[in-house]
């Protein structure tokens, strides 16, 4: 049915748009997005409340602060990572998967991995991580003090290779060059440099140039997780059977 248009004499009123209903989880949801555009630099509390159209105030009424936004937005990304079931014949295997999906999951998220240096794991998804390390490697017999320690040293790995990774990122971003253009110029030119150094003072490093520049970012973690890994196995062979718990 055709609408009747309002005599001209009536004022009439124009639909405003629904408001946003705020939540906290609208607000983490809205916060990491800002973060996978722009980077931790670009948040704040304001810039949240702008993104949901509203004012910084009443986000407080949700979360205490940026500090806790920041928290709040990490174990999201906490929340990504897969956890298996520890199976004890599989127990190196399944760590080493879990690692590697954690680095996935931190290299899809800007620089977040930064808000897990010098941090310790209290929001849910995070302990949840934390205890499937420690459950995994107490069912491989990894001694309960080596098993704690692994899981400080793992944390450490991911978060400072993927945090290094988002600097390469964001150099990328503001030259303006697409990525893959970026990364070969940029690693071309490291490899000039070092071949133009004088090979009297520096000789293994200009021998071994094609080395030093081989492998990407994904080669490289693994190599290094690889070895970190293949130490706990030792240790675990060099220290016998144990009591789990």
């Amino acid at each position: 049915m055709t609408e009747i248009p309002a005599p001209p004499w009536r004022k009439t009123r124009k639909a405003s748009a629904p408001r946003t209903v705020l939540s906290r989880d609208l607000i983490v949801a809205t916060g990491l997005r800002v973060v996978d555009a722009e980077g931790l630099e670009a948040l704040s509390m304001r810039r949240v409340a702008q993104e949901l159209g509203t004012g910084p105030a009443s986000l407080y009424a949700h979360v205490a602060n940026k500090e806790e936004l920041l928290d709040l937005i990490y174990d999201r990304v906490m929340g990504e990572i897969r956890v298996p079931e520890p199976e004890p014949e599989r127990w190196l295997e399944q760590l080493r998967e879990l690692v590697l999906d954690a680095y996935r999951v931190f290299a899809s998220h800007a620089d977040i991995a930064r808000v897990g240096l010098a941090s310790l794991p209290t929001g849910f998804n995070a302990l949840r991580v934390g205890e499937g390390q420690l459950a995994i490697m107490l069912a491989g017999g990894v001694p309960p003090r080596t098993a704690a320690l692994m899981i400080d040293r793992l944390g450490l790995y991911v978060c400072s290779d993927a945090y290094e990774n988002s600097l390469y990122i964001n150099r990328q971003r503001e030259s303006g060059v697409k990525p893959e253009i970026f990364m070969s110029d940029f690693f071309g030119q490291i490899g000039t440099f070092y071949r133009s150094l004088p090979a009297d003072r520096f000789p293994n490093i200009v021998a071994q140039v094609d080395n030093l520049m081989a492998g990407d970012g994904t080669d490289r973690f693994e190599f290094g997780l690889d070895l970190l890994l293949r130490g706990l196995a030792a240790h675990v062979l060099d220290a016998g059977p144990t009591t789990k718990g």
